[in-house]
């Protein structure tokens, strides 16, 4: 079988890439054992690359009150709601294992609102949702209701940021026609 490209544009020989983009490409083969679609795609505009994987990093690994896994889930529910099969799966994958819940990942990439979840992530997914919709605008209601489920102000802001960022993720990919790695779909399962 012939393998498909990774998107609509060609992604730039690895050989001639900047020495920080193989040195990340080399650090993501060292754990996982390949190298993201994504980073592939975004490698054809170095500064681009630079600019979305460090904000990525920021939101998805940075400190705050949100698990990790719970900021996967973000990503996963907002990126299902915008089809988008590259976002969807693989962090479903990471979801599976950093949530070490794959039948809850799979209904929340299906379908998180009838997801079997608990009240603080289902009001967080809530959130999420709504920063997704067009003409998003938070009230001071949707704020202390988060409050009252224990999210800090910090807590929101990452929220609202993964759900924003997720969002342009999800266009990028729908415009570049980003294709999923295959070893996404079994890892975690």
């Amino acid at each position: 079988m012939k393998e498909s490209p990774i998107s609509r544009f060609a992604e730039p020989d690895e050989s001639s890439l900047p020495s920080d983009i193989r040195e990340m490409y080399n650090r993501n083969r060292a754990k996982i054992g390949f190298v993201p679609n994504v980073f592939r795609a975004y490698a054809k505009r170095p500064e681009h690359f630079r600019a979305f994987m460090a904000y990525h990093d920021v939101l998805m690994k940075g400190s705050g009150g949100l698990s990790r896994a719970e900021r996967e889930a973000i990503v996963v529910a907002v990126s299902a709601e915008n089809v988008c099969q590259y976002c969807v799966t693989a962090h479903g994958a990471a979801l599976r294992i950093l949530g070490k819940d794959p039948i809850l990942a799979e209904q929340i990439a299906i379908n998180w609102r009838t997801a079997n979840l608990s009240p603080r992530l289902r009001g967080m997914l809530e959130f999420a949702s709504a920063v997704n919709e067009p003409g998003f605008f938070a009230t001071d209601a949707d704020i202390a209701q988060l409050h009252a489920q224990g999210f800090t102000d910090d807590d929101i802001w990452d929220i609202a940021a993964i759900a924003g960022f997720f969002g342009f993720s999800n266009r990028m990919a729908g415009m570049m026609d980003l294709r999923p790695n295959t070893e996404f779909y079994s890892m975690g399962r």
